[in-house]
């Protein structure tokens, strides 16, 4: 059992399936959501909850401000388990989550986006090659100005940002959990001015 830790939904009680996925500590939610208030990445965002698990992250960003949430999780027991909290913090007054029983691969083919702020919890055991393949895929659907929050084991291989188009802006480990920031790497410079001057 674990709780929304601030905003409308505040104290609201969360289930956490019985297995096959790893929630987020308590500890590592309150730092990153204080992080996520500071840099204003919250309020008013279209966010993203890839393995949501238990949907923790991706409801409390719908606790604090956020305008809309999308939750997928490929487990049938964990995606039960993640409508219900959805239930629960919109009873608590928060907007209702759109929750998607799915493989992350199959809903970012066909999702539209485009997301704010994404959360990439994927289980410790996801090979290399495959959390690549996910960013990769998930890259069209980013805002310009998106953050893409990454949680792996201290101990993993580093995500590869820059195959997807991303670059790290911040890391940090909590014991064996490491969190890192990434957002899209800024388009290249247009020749645009060049183009003006030659048709004057």
């Amino acid at each position: 059992m674990t709780r929304i830790i601030a905003g409308t939904a505040r104290g609201a009680r969360l289930v956490v399936p019985r297995a096959g996925t790893r929630p987020t500590s308590d500890r590592v939610r309150e730092s990153l959501f204080g992080a996520l208030e500071s840099a204003d990445a919250i309020v008013g965002a279209r966010v993203l909850d890839l393995y949501a698990g238990s949907g923790a992250l991706g409801l409390e960003t719908l606790s604090r401000g956020a305008t809309s949430a999308d939750l997928v999780e490929h487990g049938r027991e964990a995606a039960s388990v993640v409508r219900r909290n959805a239930a629960t913090v919109a009873k608590a007054g928060a907007p209702s989550a759109r929750v998607h029983q799915s493989t992350v691969r199959s809903f970012l083919l066909r999702a539209s986006g485009p997301y704010d702020l994404v959360f990439s919890d994927p289980p410790y055991d996801l090979d290399d090659e495959a959390m690549t393949a996910d960013l990769v895929t998930l890259a069209p659907l980013l805002a310009p100005d998106a953050l893409v929050i990454i949680e792996r084991a201290q101990r993993s291989t580093p995500p590869d940002l820059a195959a997807a188009g991303l670059e790290l802006i911040r890391e940090k480990a909590y014991g064996d959990t490491a969190l890192w920031w990434a957002e899209p790497t800024p388009a290249t410079e247009s020749s645009q001015p060049e183009a003006e001057s030659q048709s004057r």
